[in-house]
């Protein structure tokens, strides 16, 4: 466990400074992967109606396919959404606070959301407040690492099996690879918002007024 906590602080490290360095790259990565994502589901999902209705076949792993590309869609996109300020919330209320108040609950919101991520990432350190819980993100997927086991329906192609030596079915931990890697960038995208709030570069963890704002921007196409 103490090794994967270091190989993630080491990651989230170089991220730091890459994006200091290079913001451009990050941005075009993540968005790169999310639109990949993206198309992938859209691919296999067409091809199976296809091959289904069309063909009376299909490949019998496309489900689950397509569950876990949707699994690492989300997972990966929570931490974009808080990088770009798309996440949707209600704020009508906290907008009624004075100046400071305002900060204030903005800066627990956004600290929520840390909080959030790292329960979520490890949750033994729970138990010092008295709590019973135990496990998370980085302990389900070293568990699935240790053990080995495939997935239900995902399996490798036979040349694949007789090339590498590989077992017939695609691990588990390959999968769940994204649980420990998406909480741990939603939880550093929160901490950098966390600091943006408390720098005033930022008023909210979510997007504040979406419709408002885009109706100001959009008056003049209004009145054409």
């Amino acid at each position: 466990m103490t090794q994967i906590l270091t190989t993630v602080a080491i990651v989230l490290l170089a991220l730091f400074i890459v994006e200091r360095r290079w913001p451009s790259v990050i941005a075009r990565f993540e968005e790169g992967v999310l639109a990949i994502l993206m198309a992938a589901i859209t691919l296999v999902s067409f091809s199976q109606v296809v091959m289904r209705y069309g063909f009376s076949s299909g490949w019998g792993g496309a489900l689950e396919f397509t569950r876990i590309l949707f699994a690492w869609l989300i997972l990966f996109g929570m931490s974009y959404a808080v990088r770009i300020n798309a996440h949707l919330g209600v704020d009508a209320f906290i907008h009624l606070l004075p100046k400071r108040a305002f900060r204030a609950v903005a800066v627990f919101g956004a600290f929520a959301c840390v909080l959030y991520a790292v329960i979520l990432l490890y949750s033994n350190w729970l138990q010092f407040f008295g709590a019973n819980a135990r496990g998370g993100a980085f302990d389900y997927w070293s568990k699935m690492f240790k053990v080995g086991i495939g997935l239900d329906d995902l399996r490798y192609p036979e040349w694949a099996q007789e090339t590498f030596g590989l077992q017939e079915r695609v691990q588990r931990w390959i999968a769940y690879l994204i649980l420990p890697i998406g909480l741990g960038l939603f939880g550093y995208r929160c901490v950098q918002a966390v600091i943006d709030i408390l720098r005033g570069k930022r008023r909210l963890i979510i997007a504040s007024h979406e419709a408002e704002e885009l109706v100001a921007e959009n008056k003049h196409l209004l009145k054409d």
